[in-house]
């Protein structure tokens, strides 16, 4: 892995994002700004009775924006590291944070469509991808963000998607593979499904992926069998 250094990072604010899910937002009070590539990762280093104490954790928020910067993080109530973060962690708290790491990041031309598959919190680094394309005025082709999840209590920033969705180079595509109540009226089912429709016989682009871990491997071998390149498919596993 690449050199990294820790710092302190102060704990500004919390947001239920759903009943399961958080954002939590670090200040680095040394920095000016804290530096990254939108599609990194930082770690924490928790206080937990295991062996392994670190914790990696897509970065949410756009790069270059100070020294604040944003985690969504889901419970997972069989293991250690959320339920200390759920439960333990408040405004005011500290955690000793990472620098950023990570090669799960954009070409510097991005010179084709971007596919983004995502399910649950694996939306994060695509998300800052995305801030960074906006916000950083990088030139770009068109984008696709394909949601996964099950619920539509556990979509993850839908109302900022859906006010993206209204640009011409976005497209938000959610799909929902457990809801059945009648106010859901969008797609229903499994993100294969949407980004096979969308790209036909084999679209030149780019794809990025990230979250549950079986989306992510059965992703990457379907692309790879319809003949893109592993170059143009990437993917984010944590351990």
């Amino acid at each position: 892995m690449a050199k990294y250094e820790w710092y302190d990072a102060n704990v500004v604010d919390i947001q239920n994002e759903t009943a399961t899910i958080k954002k939590f937002y670090l200040e680095f009070p040394t920095m000016t700004n804290f530096d990254f590539t939108a599609g990194q990762f930082v770690m924490l280093d928790l206080p937990i009775d295991r062996k392994k104490k670190t914790r990696e954790y897509s970065i949410a928020s756009c790069p270059g924006t100070g020294n604040v910067i944003e985690l969504i993080i889901v419970l997972n109530e069989e293991g250690s590291g959320t339920p200390y973060l759920f439960d333990k962690i408040e405004v005011g708290s500290i955690i000793k944070t990472s620098s950023a790491l990570g090669k799960f990041v954009l070409p510097a031309e991005i010179d084709k469509d971007v596919y983004f598959i995502s399910t649950g919190v694996g939306i994060a680094p695509l998300r800052s991808m995305w801030l960074d394309m906006v916000n950083n005025d990088r030139p770009h082709k068109d984008v696709y963000m394909i949601f996964g999840t099950r619920h539509i209590t556990d979509m993850c920033y839908p109302d900022e998607m859906n006010e993206f969705d209204q640009r011409d180079d976005f497209n938000f595509l959610p799909t929902l593979s457990r809801e059945e109540s009648p106010e859901w009226t969008g797609r229903k089912g499994y993100v294969h499904a949407v980004y096979e429709e969308l790209i036909g016989d084999g679209k030149d682009a780019y794809f990025y992926i990230c979250g549950w871990r079986n989306m992510i491997l059965q992703a990457r071998d379907r692309l790879l069998e319809i003949g893109y390149d592993r170059k143009q498919v990437k993917y984010e596993l944590y351990d």
